[in-house]
């Protein structure tokens, strides 16, 4: 095994070791990528993620289309390559172009039937969420990650199901997403000492884009309803990646802070309706109504996904195929809790398009649930 990579050339060293060797012995330490694309209709919504963990020697992605009330998954996984910068796995390929700004995505003809090729077209700068660190029994660290984001559109095709769809970059808009830290992947290690709190997470996103910008909310809240983490953003947008002022943008506006406001359908802990609210530091405030359009299950690139999670060995190459029926699914199974909504976005006169991302398990005191799995009323 070899110790050097090509960036090693290059002098961005955090530590004495060179660039490979993680700075953390720590089993769950992972490198994402992540994006999902969509249609301001609801017909259309893809994701796709692809991640490396260092000390578990494992590299695999994922990627999944909703389309025609039907979701198609496609999965793959790989020792790690020598090279970190090498990012394909089988069919699978991410190409930087441009780091922060342009990128492509291919997944060649396989035997699970999908395929395509996504082009990234940068719409604003990347921006950087806060650090993100919490804690398991008050002990253990339970996540420690950096994650930033950036607004765009795709250009490309995909094809899934025996028919070839394209992706027009006027229509289909999208969020990436990179993340790197500590947070639990791979096969479930000896457990230690149990927990002395019942399992609980409650996290919303919510990246809209609207006509003249794009807007950012983030939330974790523990139990009581308390937020241990928040972010919000106010960004500017640009008519063509050449117009971008940088890797950050100095015109982005950071936020006082965020609120929420959901309406679950009884029976799930999923969104009917959402209300979100954006202080700005002025003082000013942007109410913004959600209408959920379509319901994507983010177990199709991984989370959660009881044979396909995230950093476990399948073997040297493996990789498959799965298909379901959205509507037919069990809302309540662990497996379903973690998910993404296509939403429109209303906000005064002006209406826009993004997401809301939702997973609630366990007690969240002002929403009534008092157990791990407890459906809405």
């Amino acid at each position: 095994m070899t110790i050097l990579c090509r960036f090693d050339d290059y002098p961005i060293h955090q530590t004495s070791e060179p660039l490979k060797v993680p700075a953390t012995t720590d089993r769950h330490a992972y490198d994402r990528y992540w994006f999902n694309g969509y249609t301001d209709d609801g017909e259309l919504y893809f994701a796709i993620g692809a991640a490396l963990y260092p000390n578990l020697g494992i590299m695999d992605c994922g990627l999944s289309i909703v389309h025609g009330g039907v979701q198609h998954s496609f999965h793959a996984s790989r020792r790690a390559p020598d090279d970190p910068s090498e990012l394909e796995i089988g069919p699978f390929r991410i190409d930087i172009i441009e780091p922060m700004k342009s990128l492509r995505i291919t997944l060649d003809d396989n035997e699970t039937g999908i395929s395509g090729r996504l082009n990234w077209i940068a719409r604003t700068a990347s921006f950087a969420e806060g650090h993100q660190r919490t804690a398991r029994s008050g002990t253990s660290i339970h996540m420690e990650a950096t994650r930033f984001n950036q607004f765009g559109f795709w250009d490309g095709e995909l094809r899934f199901a025996g028919e070839s769809l394209r992706i027009d970059p006027a229509k289909v808009y999208g969020t990436k997403d990179r993340s790197w830290g500590i947070r639990p992947v791979g096969d479930p290690a000896p457990p230690g000492a149990p927990s002395t709190t019942p399992p609980q997470i409650f996290f919303l996103w919510a990246p809209l884009h609207w006509p003249d910008r794009c807007t950012h909310m983030g939330v974790f809240e523990n139990e009581h309803g308390v937020a241990w983490h928040w972010d919000g953003l106010i960004v500017p947008t640009y008519a063509s990646p050449d117009d971008l002022p940088g890797v950050e943008d100095p015109g982005a506006e950071p936020l006082a802070g965020v609120a929420h406001r959901l309406e679950y359908i009884p029976g799930t802990r999923r969104a009917r309706r959402a209300e979100i609210t954006l202080l700005e530091r002025s003082g000013a405030t942007q109410e913004i109504e959600l209408e959920p359009l379509l319901c994507f299950r983010m177990k199709g690139i991984g989370y959660s996904h009881p044979e396909w999670g995230h950093g476990r060995w399948k073997g040297e190459l493996a990789m498959a195929g799965e298909s379901w029926k959205c509507d037919e699914l069990d809302e309540m199974a662990l497996d379903n809790m973690h998910i993404q909504q296509v939403v429109r976005a209303r906000s005064g006169g002006e209406q826009g398009v993004g997401v809301l991302e939702q997973i609630c398990l366990g007690p969240h005191a002002r929403y009534g649930f008092k157990e791990l799995l407890d459906p809405a009323s």
